[in-house]
């Protein structure tokens, strides 16, 4: 279990560490199935030194913070832990509710610190560009990931009308007959990602589809699928992902795509405005 990349770095690099380095090295090793999945401040709140020092501790050892760093620790555990298991191994018997709320948006800061850091702005941009030319924009999600497409499909298809997101697992042969290599898939898809994300997004590309993927890491299997992808980070100290920094990026991409087309864009929201207002849509 201990033979991967993340361990053997901290084997060779003890002579070198300092004392605080050591401890922490050592809390990871002998706890490595439940350390994978703490955050940073937890992690140092369990060795008992600072914060500061565990991210130190992960630039030490040449990753690019301690986000990265976790990553590989939750590789090396060479299975994906279901949910129940996550749940059991980041909740002590004796965790209160009160600090949760700082906590968790702690993390979520820290991921979007992350995810603002590892965006490619270029590519970024050809997404954008991508999504103004294509004859039709299809988003694949399936369960949690289905929330970020919600948002995705309903500022899109207001201001496109071309845009669907494929809702039943068991409609997608239908929805999916006629697409071309003028149209453009969207795939959102976070661990732990589910079976039919990647095979509809296999799928479309043997059509010649262009592709997005949405996804928490490069290693996911939503990747090898994507003309152009995007990495999000979803990382907190619960079974739950974080959608803070993927739901940020759905709303970057919004905002980008509309600046881009403004006078369309306008044009439209003024006609829309018009009909809202004759079937009375919202409360004055």
């Amino acid at each position: 279990m201990l033979d991967s990349d993340v361990y053997e770095r901290m084997i060779k690099a003890r002579e070198k560490m300092s004392k605080s380095h050591k401890k922490i090295a050592n809390y990871l090793i002998e706890h490595h199935e439940t350390a994978a999945f703490l955050t940073a401040s937890k992690l140092a709140k369990y060795v008992k030194v600072g914060e500061a020092t565990v991210i130190r501790f992960a630039f030490f050892l040449n990753y690019k913070g301690y986000p990265d760093l976790q990553r590989h620790l939750q590789e090396a555990l060479q299975r994906k832990m279901t949910s129940a298991e996550v749940l059991a191994r980041t909740t002590d018997e004796d965790n209160y509710t009160e600090n949760v709320i700082t906590e968790v948006l702690k993390d979520d800061i820290q991921n979007l610190k992350q995810t603002l850091n590892q965006v490619d702005p270029a590519i970024f941009e050809k997404v954008v560009n991508e999504m103004i030319e294509a004859k039709r924009i299809y988003i694949i999600a399936y369960r949690s990931a289905t929330s970020i497409a919600g948002f995705l499909e309903f500022y899109l298809d207001l201001v496109l009308q071309n845009t669907e997101m494929i809702h039943q697992a068991d409609g997608v042969s239908e929805h999916l007959l006629d697409i071309s290599e003028d149209d453009l898939v969207i795939g959102l898809g976070f661990s732990r990602y589910t079976r039919r994300t990647v095979e509809v997004l296999k799928y479309v590309k043997q059509r010649n589809a262009k592709t997005v993927v949405i996804t928490d890491h490069l290693l996911s299997p939503l990747v090898p699928y994507a003309d152009f992808k995007i990495v999000a980070n979803t990382e907190i100290n619960s079974f739950i992902d974080s959608f803070s920094a993927p739901m940020s990026i759905a709303s970057a991409l919004i905002t980008a795509l509309t600046r881009a087309e403004h006078k369309k864009v306008e044009k439209r929201l003024k006609e829309l405005e018009g009909l809202w207002e004759t079937f009375d849509v919202f409360y004055d």
